[in-house]
């Protein structure tokens, strides 16, 4: 019955189309969208409210698994693997404005949070490194500021610390190592944990 709803639904645009020829592209776009529909129908008629939900669920459950425990490198910071490019609707909801192409991954659940890496850009091929925490919804509780590069605005320099190196063990333990420049041989060592509340706690 489904598959005939559907058939329908399609025949329906191709003739409001009239004689239009329509590229196989905006063909397979109407074609979602009947899927979308359907889809939501479904969901309301299981009681399920999409406009209770968190704008960010749907997105979060498409995301790609980052494995743990991972760290650092150029090589990372510049291929971004299997990241998704974060949508406008989400953008605004993470308070992303004037970012061109932000990208997301998530990391696997841990009991009572849920880790999300954003790669947020600042400049051509350049990306600051961020880890949210959300809640059972999906809403934002936290965030920590993984990675920053040094770039060039405005024929001026930004400098954040001359090198930065983090690491997320199999535990969720964030690890962020901060050199002041290059003289700088030991660095600074900061320790983050997950708690309860799914806020990132420095550790002393």
């Amino acid at each position: 019955m489904k598959k005939y709803y559907l058939f329908f639904l399609v025949a329906v645009l191709l003739t409001a189309c009239g004689n239009r020829r329509l590229s196989p592209e905006v063909l397979q776009q109407k074609i979602d969208s009947v899927y979308a529909l359907e889809k939501l129908e479904e969901l309301k008629r299981q009681g399920v409210n999409l406009e209770d939900a968190s704008p960010f669920q749907l997105f979060y459950d498409s995301l790609d698994i980052q494995a743990l425990p991972m760290s650092y490198s150029e090589d990372y910071m510049k291929i971004l693997p299997n990241y998704q490019v974060v949508p406008q609707a989400i953008m605004s909801f993470l308070e992303l404005e004037g970012r061109i192409a932000p990208k997301a991954i998530a990391l696997p659940e841990t009991i009572g949070a849920r880790l999300v890496l954003l790669a947020a850009d600042v400049a051509d091929g350049e990306y600051e490194l961020w880890l949210y925490s959300l809640d059972s919804d999906c809403y934002p509780v936290d965030k920590l500021l993984l990675y920053q590069p040094q770039v060039i605005s405005d024929s001026k320099l930004t400098l954040p610390p001359q090198e930065t190196y983090f690491s997320i063990t199999s535990n969720y333990e964030i690890r962020v190592m901060e050199y002041a420049d290059e003289s700088d041989e030991f660095g600074q060592l900061s320790t983050f944990i997950v708690d309860d509340a799914r806020m990132f706690v420095e550790q002393r």
